[in-house]
């Protein structure tokens, strides 16, 4: 059989539009495609591979668990998830935690748990959902709905509904639109898919504290923000504000699919038995290979070194734009990076991420607007060096074109 992209369109719903590379091999940060060409990869799998490609605490983890055993229903538990939970329980604000298959489905379970809570504690009226224009929370209807791109969501019909959407940052909008009515808000610590937009101090604190006077839960959608990917644990630590309910996956798994929804025991127990579950969450094979990409970066030499790496990162990305003068601000946190193209290039980001692919590099988008890395969070710098050069070679194609 001839394995090609053409395939691709003969075979797969074309819900997706892949570039013709199709990459077989990787190793650290770097990978292989069919033809042998090699690529840094600055994108991570959009934020997943914290440990790059085939990292040897993920393999090994992968290949000892895979010879015990690799599924069991949740009518039992096991092992691996319970020391994985345990070990999140201990480095976090939670005190439960609940395991699915990604992030969509996390925020789906946080979701549902905050109407539960709200339904029990204050009654039926207490149900409305506030969540920020330009969120990203899944393609679940739920969460595609709760997240604020029209985009995303319109076009299946009706939607569910009592969900409200303000600004990012806009502090009086949010206290305009807050009530005694509302069950919950769900927002990013850092905007991701949204342009890589940093909250303000004020706004975070700001949004704590009119959560805690009305009676709302707090969610913070930590899917793409979380495990090292900020410099801290999770992007909260660094905010020092706490949710009610936390969400990671994506790096959790280092690749391999794993979601969490981390919370308190008062709100937990608002999911009581036979309220919501999931077939493979919580899986052995999964959650051990989770266990291995959480102890090898939550350590102090990990996270340091993203902040290391990323004061590298932002060094040669402004060196590269004072060449050529096509990004009007480098944001983000950590190796969460958003570079913003200036009005020259609007809606053109993503042709820097096709021309950096025909230099051998991998990278993103965020938007219209802003080109995003998210490397491993253990890159080494002589690959950070190397795929920045080949950025810039990227950049100049696209300038002289």
């Amino acid at each position: 059989m001839t394995v090609n992209r053409e395939l691709f369109d003969h075979v797969m719903v074309p819900n997706y539009a892949p570039s013709s590379v199709i990459p077989v091999r990787g190793e650290g940060s770097r990978v292989w495609d069919q033809q042998g060409k090699e690529f840094v990869d600055f994108a991570g799998g959009i934020a997943v591979n914290c440990l790059g490609h085939c990292h040897p605490a993920l393999v090994g983890a992968l290949k000892e668990q895979g010879e015990k055993i690799w599924h069991l229903s949740n009518v039992m538990t096991n092992e691996p998830a319970l020391r994985l939970a345990k070990k999140m329980v201990d480095a976090t604000f939670a005190e439960k935690v609940y395991f699915a298959n990604s992030g969509a489905e996390a925020n789906e379970a946080a979701l549902k748990l905050a109407r539960r809570f709200a339904l029990d504690k204050f009654g039926a009226e207490k149900s409305q959902i506030i969540s920020f224009n330009k969120g990203f929370h899944g393609r679940t209807f739920f969460t595609v709905t709760v997240g604020g791109q029209a985009a995303y969501s319109d076009g299946f019909g009706p939607k569910p509904g009592d969900i409200v959407h303000c600004d990012y940052n806009d502090l009086a909008a949010f206290e305009a639109l807050i009530s005694d009515k509302t069950c919950a808000v769900m927002m990013e610590p850092l905007q991701g898919e949204g342009g890589i937009v940093s909250p303000t101090d004020e706004f975070a604190q700001g949004v704590r504290e009119l959560c805690t006077k009305h009676n709302a839960l707090l969610i913070f959608d930590e899917v793409q923000t979380g495990v090292g990917r900020t410099g801290e644990l999770y992007a909260y630590q660094g905010l020092n504000v706490v949710p009610d309910i936390l969400t990671s996956a994506k790096a959790l798994g280092g690749g391999f699919p794993i979601g969490a929804m981390l919370t308190t025991t008062e709100i937990a127990q608002h999911l009581k038995v036979g309220t919501h579950g999931s077939t493979y969450g919580g899986n052995p094979l999964a959650c051990a290979v989770a266990e291995a990409a959480f102890d090898t970066v939550n350590t102090p030499e990990v996270l340091v070194g993203v902040k290391e790496k990323a004061a590298l990162f932002n060094e040669l990305l402004a060196a590269v734009n004072e060449k050529y003068n096509v990004f009007s601000e480098i944001r983000g946190q950590g190796l969460l990076i958003g570079a913003v193209v200036n009005e020259q290039y609007k809606g053109r980001a993503k042709e820097f991420l096709v021309a950096g692919t025909e230099q051998g590099l991998m990278s993103l988008v965020a938007g219209a607007d802003v080109v995003r890395f998210t490397p491993s969070l253990v890159i080494t710098e002589a690959d950070i060096r190397e795929g920045m050069a080949r950025f810039e070679k990227a950049v100049a194609s696209v300038v002289n074109a």
